[in-house]
């Protein structure tokens, strides 16, 4: 098990990004989360087995058809949260 926080820049909100983040994260087993930030990219922390985490990421260079990615970074992190599911949340203020 492992956790990424990862960051997608480009024209990814407004695009259903969160929406098929989270087909894709409850597809592959993946728990944690996907939110709107302010800047307008998108900020997912994810939890799940080496497989899983890579084939989000894949994802996460595409994105949804109406989706312009220009960049996404990632960092392992130790801390392990326990997510339950895959959730998206509002924007964060």
């Amino acid at each position: 098990m492992k956790h990424y926080n990862i960051t997608v820049k480009g024209k990814v909100q407004g695009v259903y990004y969160r929406l098929t983040t989270k087909a894709v994260a409850d597809q592959l087993g993946i728990k944690g989360f996907v939110i709107n930030q302010e800047d307008g990219s998108v900020y997912i922390e994810a939890e799940g087995d080496d497989f899983a985490l890579e084939s989000l990421l894949e994802y996460c260079e595409e994105g949804p058809d109406r989706a312009e990615v220009e960049e996404v970074t990632y960092e392992e992190t130790s801390e392990i949260r326990g997510f339950k599911d895959f959730e998206v949340l509002k924007r964060r203020k």
